[in-house]
């Protein structure tokens, strides 16, 4: 018995090694822990395999062969479910039934295979991820009893048959049950040990996407995000490229700054030429030689691509000051970096554009008012040139005021003290030339004149109520500016008691920009800037125009 069961052990160690190199394959390992696995065949292959090597390097025992077949196929099968398992039962009982040993018992023995993948098949849907060793362990014993009862079952021999069964039903069972147990303990403590350090990774790079994202979000220097990476991994440099320089780096102290030069380096060259990740210096020292110039302590050095749209925009190089640190963890952590760094620059020039974007779409709004309001202010002018020359000269002085304020404070926030102050001035100049058709009253809470406000957001609104609104009607009217400070920011409302605004007015402030700018430029502008435009009334008598100066943007600018 102990010669069977020594014999028994050596065909486990075999078993055992096969399986070891078998977790070596990263891509195979790693599909064992998928939740979909879409592609079988190879573990229905590698798991066939354990079983037909099992058979061919059993002993053949008065007529029967001692093996090992079961151990691959009831591990298949509670690993990988009753695919792997079935399939590789059916493989190894085909095999059992056409070799020319032990004849007598290859059918029993080949019924008894297919049977350990489908019950193996069948516990691993009943159990899952919560699949034990003991519990392969117990199948064991359970599908070498049910092969001895076939065997004794499908005998011509019963009593020859019975001494075969009593001779190897203890070393076979026992020992096929001890490794089951031992090769689901090896996979699954493989599978355990890269969950930890997939684990591991995740928690480091969400560190690192934690700490380095404020600074993306605040366009800041990227050598803040090399110092993150460097210290995260620790390394000895770090530096950040596009396709022609080196845009930011960081270095730990005893190392020369890497300047912001040209790239000289044939390998990142390379990679950028490539599109792949590259590794210097673990394997090959050879290679040493084009980054030695940093630093002796330089070992090793992961240079990884960065994307853009599809296209490779730059690098991320990660020098060590040993081989070994180029691991495995560091290198996906790497490409996982290098990944976050993509995305992160990708949106970073997005928002660039949009910023570029957006403020040369306010610089042509602005733009749009001058030479409207210049247009009404030099018929004024010319109105008083003849009959009343030193009017003109406060209309000239009054027109030199505003537009040395809308040169100052174009694309400027302001306060609206000095908005107000804008305002005052084009009334005057309107007030020369109607004189009292309009009145203007002024109600404006005292804290809020400190209020930021867009340059040249009231004085179209005032001038539209005079032009639209009051110089229509006979008598004229008033216009009453008011400003209040509110929780959510200061609204600010300018209203008449003029004609009214037509309702196709209102309804077309959402279209572009055509004649009529004044009221449409400064919605435009305050939806560009705070996502909400003007809200414009018909009252009975006259129109409210109201708009709010929200507190958080203010606080942004």
């Amino acid at each position: 018995m102990f010669t069977l069961m020594n014999h028994l052990l050596n065909n486990i160690g075999y078993i055992i090694a096969a399986a070891f190199l078998f977790t070596k394959i990263k891509s195979a390992i790693e599909g064992l822990r998928e939740e979909e696995r879409r592609n079988h065949i190879i573990y229905v292959f590698f798991f066939s395999a354990l079983a037909i090597a099992g058979t061919y390097i059993g002993l053949d025992y008065k007529g029967s062969i001692l093996n090992t077949r079961n151990i691959g196929v009831i591990t298949g099968g509670l690993l990988l479910g009753p695919e792997v398992g079935i399939l590789a039962g059916i493989f190894s009982a085909i095999h059992r039934i056409l070799i020319p040993i032990g004849e007598a018992t290859e059918i029993p023995c080949a019924i008894a295979t297919i049977l350990a993948g489908v019950f193996s098949g069948y516990l691993h849907n009943r159990y899952r991820e919560s699949v034990k060793p003991m519990i392969g362990f117990f199948l064991a014993i359970i599908v070498e009893s049910i092969s001895m009862i076939l065997i004794l079952g499908f005998s011509s021999n019963f009593d020859e048959s019975l001494d075969v069964v009593r001779s190897i039903y203890f070393p076979m069972s026992f020992m096929n049950s001890l490794g089951v147990y031992a090769l689901i303990s090896i996979i699954q403590n493989t599978l355990s040990t890269m969950e930890v350090n997939a684990g591991k990774q995740a928690k480091i790079a969400l560190e690192i996407a934690n700490k380095t994202l404020p600074y993306f979000q605040k366009g800041e220097s990227l050598d803040s995000v090399c110092k993150i990476i460097l210290e995260s991994l620790d390394a000895k440099a770090v530096a950040i490229t596009d396709l022609e320089k080196i845009r930011a780096s960081y270095v730990v102290e005893g190392i020369p700054k890497i300047e912001k030069t040209e790239i000289q380096s044939a390998f990142t060259k390379k990679v950028l030429e490539l599109g792949r990740i590259m590794v210097f210096g673990k394997n090959n020292t050879g290679d040493l030689s084009d980054y030695l110039f940093l630093s002796k302590e330089i070992k090793s050095c992961i240079i990884l691509p960065l994307f853009e749209r599809g296209k490779v925009s730059g690098a991320l190089k990660i020098f060590f000051d040993t081989p070994e640190k180029v691991t495995a963890n560091n290198k996906y952590l790497a490409i996982g970096l290098s990944q976050l760094i993509s995305t992160q620059l990708e949106l970073e020039k997005l928002d660039a554009l949009e910023d570029s974007a957006r403020k040369a779409e306010l610089k042509a709004l602005y733009s749009q008012i001058n030479p409207h309001f210049l247009f009404n202010v030099l018929n004024t002018i010319a109105s008083f040139v003849r009959i009343d020359p030193n009017k003109a000269r406060e209309v000239i002085i009054d027109l030199s005021t505003y537009l040395r304020y809308n040169i100052e404070n174009s694309m400027k926030f302001v306060p609206l003290e000095q908005e107000l102050e804008q305002v005052k001035a084009f009334v005057a100049i309107e007030s020369a030339r109607f004189g009292t058709k309009i009145k203007v009253h002024y109600e404006i809470e005292e804290k809020a004149l400190e209020s930021e406000i867009p340059s040249l957001s009231i004085q179209p609104l005032v001038e539209n109520s005079i032009i639209h609104g009051l110089l229509p009607k006979r008598q004229g009217g008033n216009i009453w500016i008011s400003a209040k400070v509110k929780e959510e920011g200061t609204q600010i409302i300018i209203q008449d008691d003029g004609v009214g605004i037509s309702e196709s007015v209102i309804h077309s402030l959402e279209e572009e920009i055509g004649s009529s700018i004044g009221l449409k430029n400064v919605h435009h502008r305050l939806k560009l800037i705070y996502g909400k435009g003007l809200l414009v009334e018909r009252l009975s008598e006259g129109t409210k125009i109201s708009f709010w100066i929200y507190r958080q943007e203010v606080e942004k600018r």
